[in-house]
């Protein structure tokens, strides 16, 4: 099975849900672009799942394809087992919250969240009391007539949100709404939509290049890298047990060493790590490695420094390796370091901070350390 054709099954870990949305081995080409080809996901009735990645991944253009502005080549798009590949934006029962807001500027607060209702031609009284409904929801009453160019940022994303709220569809999808908030607002936000989403038991979507808001936010993560899914769980299976070596460095695992594994004791294993007069070794004890090259990724805050000694040997259970302090910074609750060892420079965040020029070790725990055989090339 390609890594695209992964569907987005139930993690034995979630609660059984019902199948509501299935994209069917969908391809989309934009231009001499194969953006995605033969892809599968599924969306539980109530889940709320974040597509994750870096631009040009497709995330974005996965959406918009669910969502009925680009017609996949080939593949189908059903929501409860009905086939809409065909049907157009308005009837597949979905509601698109934009990256921009998209709002009306000539219309106040109440006219843009009950736009898509007087398209659907409902009464004025109709409408107006479900407009009173959201801007309750939301916080927005006293709003009500005021211009967008007259609200905050949160507040235009609130509307936004209404607006799609308002026609109560069956799914709601949302294309990076947070990205244009200013930090402190975006945590806000993104807490009051994940704790709206689960109140009101909405299906969602969430396109974002966040991880951390991708973690706090959703019930399960599909992480695409160039047109493929590379992984798909939960917030915590992505996290401590990720599929490759591209997932563990997206997940914040950006330190890399290249290790040479062969075997130890039974069920054990040597890790060397492969740079030039190094004696820097680990015997992995409970995890046999296949022998061969093999790439090693660990997050900064898993590893320790500790004043400079001599290495006697392979160790159990942690990897050493001999260092520098080269730079050291205080992002906010840790001191960060960056240590030139020989296998190459690795980040480490501690407690304390470390002098520039100090020689140290760096103490990285085999459980912190992620292990995948080694590419060619």
């Amino acid at each position: 099975m390609k890594p695209s054709d992964q569907s987005l099954a139930m993690a034995p870990s979630a609660p059984a849900r019902q199948p509501l949305l299935e994209v069917d081995r969908a391809s989309v080409r934009l231009g001499n672009t194969q953006v995605f080809e033969d892809l599968s996901v599924t969306v539980g009735e109530g889940e709320f799942v974040a597509l994750l990645g870096s631009s040009g991944c497709g995330k974005t253009s996965l959406l918009r394809t669910i969502a009925g502005f680009i017609r996949p080549r080939s593949g189908a798009i059903r929501v409860r087992g009905r086939d809409i590949t065909g049907e157009p934006p308005d009837r597949r029962g979905m509601a698109l919250v934009f990256q921009t807001y998209a709002l009306w500027p000539h219309m106040t607060v109440a006219q843009n969240i009950g736009y898509g209702l007087k398209l659907r031609r409902l009464g004025r009284g109709e409408i107006a009391a479900k407009v009173r409904d959201i801007t309750a929801l939301l916080g927005l009453s006293g709003l009500e007539e005021r211009k967008p160019a007259a609200l905050s940022g949160g507040q235009r994303q609130r509307v936004a949100l209404g607006r799609a709220l308002a026609i109560s569809p069956d799914i709601l999808l949302l294309d990076e709404p947070l990205s244009n908030l200013d930090a402190r607002i975006r945590l806000t936000v993104r807490q009051e939509i994940s704790a709206l989403q689960r109140r009101l038991g909405i299906t969602a979507i969430h396109v974002t290049h966040d991880r951390e808001e991708a973690m706090v936010m959703a019930d399960r993560i599909v992480i695409l890298d160039a047109g493929r899914i590379a992984q798909i769980g939960t917030p915590e299976e992505v996290y401590n047990k990720p599929a490759s070596a591209f997932v563990a460095a997206f997940m914040g695992a950006e330190n890399r060493l290249r290790l040479q594994a062969r075997p130890a004791d039974p069920g054990e294993s040597l890790l060397q790590v492969v740079c030039e007069g190094s004696t820097s070794a680990l015997i992995a004890p409970g995890r046999p490695v296949a022998p061969g090259a093999c790439l090693a990724h660990f997050r900064a805050e898993a590893a320790e420094l500790h004043a400079a000694a001599p290495l006697a040997g392979p160790t159990r259970g942690f990897l050493v390796l001999p260092g520098e302090v080269g730079q050291v910074s205080f992002p906010g609750g840790f001191w960060r370091h960056v240590v030139a060892t020989p296998a190459g420079s690795v980040v480490v965040d501690a407690p304390k901070a470390w002098p520039a020029g100090s020689k140290v070790n760096v103490h990285i725990p085999e459980t912190g350390l992620f292990v995948f055989p080694d590419a060619p090339g």
